[in-house]
């Protein structure tokens, strides 16, 4: 039978470690939360919602925002370390940020110093023999790097790891449910693209042939008028 003593003592440890959980908030990267819409993530970044990029509308909206540390320089996230962040959305939410740091910056610190202070923030970390794309979702293939050290829960997907074209350090937060949802709509809709590009491609050519008719038809009078054989 368990003591009244013991019971205190356990939610005594309870309470203890209750800040560490709570601070443990793996869906969130500074001021930005995964899952929130477009125009707040833009407003937190100091930008304009309209600087969003469409990357596919069908069959649900992609879009991504790019911060730059030299475009921003009035902008929270003007930091030390940071010189690039590149924001995803799938139907307007927050899916996925994907942070740059910035090389000079960065130099000499190790692996093992970026893990401890990213541990710092989001608690015990291990390194998976895994993989990621780090690129963005406009690329027809995107770069797979090496994962060098993970965070994660149920939910959410924090991973450290170097580009492997600049050889600086980044770091990839993730929503694991909005990713799989942004992943399978942009294979379909690359599918799709596929699919219907013969017939874009004919669309295309029957709109050049018609504006060099119109053209045609315009300038036939006075050409006419004025030709001297």
């Amino acid at each position: 039978m368990i003591s009244a003593r013991n019971l205190v003592i356990s939610f005594l440890g309870a309470a203890l470690l209750m800040p560490c959980i709570i601070a443990q908030d793996l869906s969130r990267y500074r001021q930005f939360q995964l899952g929130m819409d477009l125009s707040s993530a833009a407003e937190k970044a100091d930008m304009g919602p309209s600087l969003a990029r469409l990357i596919h509308q069908r069959p649900a909206l992609i879009q991504e925002l790019e911060w730059r540390s030299q475009n921003s320089l009035n902008s929270p996230l003007q930091t030390d370390s940071v010189n690039k962040i590149l924001f995803g959305f799938y139907s307007g939410r927050l899916y996925r940020i994907v942070v740059s740091y910035d090389r000079d910056k960065t130099e000499g610190l190790t692996e093992e110093d970026l893990i401890e202070s990213i541990s710092a923030q989001y608690g015990a970390s291990y390194a998976p023999a895994a993989k990621i794309i780090s690129s963005s979702s406009s690329q027809a293939y995107g770069d797979s790097e090496k994962v060098l050290a993970r965070w994660e829960d149920a939910q959410y997907s924090v991973n450290l790891f170097r580009f492997s074209y600049q050889s600086a350090f980044g770091l990839l937060v993730f929503s694991k449910r909005l990713d799989a949802l942004a992943q399978a709509a942009i294979l379909e809709a690359i599918r799709l693209n596929e699919q219907e590009a013969p017939q874009r491609e004919i669309e295309r050519q029957n709109k050049l042939e018609e504006e060099k008719r119109a053209a045609g038809q315009k300038a036939r009078p006075a050409n006419k008028a004025g030709f001297r054989p």
